[in-house]
């Protein structure tokens, strides 16, 4: 199979979808790769770190497009790449597609076959291709709001962890999964008073136990939430829900009760944001304002780390590019559970129930779709 990488044209995405460990892996297996001229430089890959992995480098992302029979990439395409989508390529990516009706009309009137990597979804539930990202944003998510709490950025002035004799930030968390966790454990080690919400129970127990108290953990009512909201400094908003738009728990009302200058990331922006007042930023206008506070709501955070992200990322996907390259995509997802929960659209049809509940289209089932010729 012919793979190609193209290079990340979304704001500030300094990512790439493959390393040159990954490309040399897929050559060995007897594949092709093409890699977009440049694409890997944001991550500190070279061209020449490619050709020598055994990719062929070409300078027009056109080509990338138009020749590979799967492209890889890390995000969803942007409008001006709408065009390069057609019946008979497969598209493995992030896709986000609950949060963006524009790019689930373009994919479904395209007929692309596209797997996202945010619905791979093992037995355990677990998303194991979107775990190492989350991981990331998790840790930044406390970084940028420990960053933008500094008086001359708007926020609060107050330190996150502050000093002996002084008090420290409190930092909500909404949500326990991977995000949220990651968070959690940067800002106790920041030194700052945390409290995790969820509505699993199992889940909380499992965080206080791992964490010895270090981190509290509160069961989430809008009562509760309510009340942790206003005495927060900061509040970062991890729900997920796999493939859904994420619900919005944290009401523009709740936000007017908070201190000025207390800061709000949103991770979950990808699938929607979990904010009523939350609406996607980039890494060159990455706050607004609401009420009093700050609204960090940026799609794509790792992309500020791609060094670190790209060699997560690629070291996820590189098994399920392997078998979808090397078994073609329907023997792949019809030999893997996990693949076939990535699948969101072949050839005009949408396949991802949360997808289409999100937008009102009509899902087909994978039978149907692995069933036609």
């Amino acid at each position: 199979m012919l793979i190609g990488v193209p290079k990340e044209i979304k704001n500030n995405e300094r990512r790439v979808g493959m390393s040159a460990a990954g490309v040399n892996e897929l050559v060995r297996a007897g594949h092709q790769v093409m890699v977009e001229q440049g694409a890997g430089a944001g991550s500190g890959i070279a061209d020449e770190d490619y050709t020598g992995a055994g990719a062929e480098i070409v300078a027009d992302a056109a080509e990338v497009w138009n020749r590979a029979d799967m492209v890889v990439k890390v995000k969803e395409p942007i409008e001006s790449e709408y065009g390069y989508l057609r019946k008979d390529l497969v598209l493995f990516t992030y896709l986000h597609l609950a949060a963006d009706e524009p790019l689930t009309r373009a994919i479904l009137d395209s007929g692309v076959t596209a797997i996202a990597y945010e619905t791979v979804q093992l037995e355990d539930r677990s998303l194991p291709l979107l775990a190492p990202m989350s991981a990331i944003a998790g840790r930044l998510a406390t970084q940028v709001a420990a960053y933008h709490l500094m008086s001359p950025l708007g926020g609060s002035g107050v330190l996150m962890g502050g000093v002996p004799g002084t008090a420290e930030a409190n930092v909500l968390v909404i949500g326990g999964g991977v995000v949220g966790e990651q968070s959690a454990i940067m800002a106790r080690g920041l030194h700052a008073n945390v409290t995790v919400m969820d509505v699993n129970l199992a889940r909380l127990h499992q965080i206080a136990t791992v964490h010895d108290g270090g981190i509290l953990t509160r069961y989430n009512t809008q009562l509760d939430l309510a009340e942790q909201i206003a005495k927060a400094d900061v509040v970062v908003g991890s729900v997920l829900i796999p493939g859904k738009r994420a619900p919005k728990l944290v009401t523009d009302e709740m936000v007017s009760t908070m201190k000025k200058g207390s800061v709000l990331v949103d991770v979950a922006i990808d699938q929607g944001g979990c904010f009523e007042g939350s609406r996607p930023t980039t890494h060159d206008d990455p706050t607004f304002a609401v009420h009093d506070t700050i609204y960090y709501c940026v799609a794509n955070m790792p992309g500020s780390v791609p060094v670190t992200a790209t060699a997560a990322l690629s070291s996820a996907t590189l098994p399920y590019v392997l078998q979808l390259a090397s078994k073609g995509w329907r023997e792949a997802i019809a030999a893997s559970p996990a693949l076939a929960r990535g699948l969101n659209a072949h050839a005009g049809s949408l396949t991802y129930a949360g997808v289409g509940e999100a937008h009102g289209i009509e899902v087909v089932g994978l039978e149907t779709v692995l069933a036609a010729v």
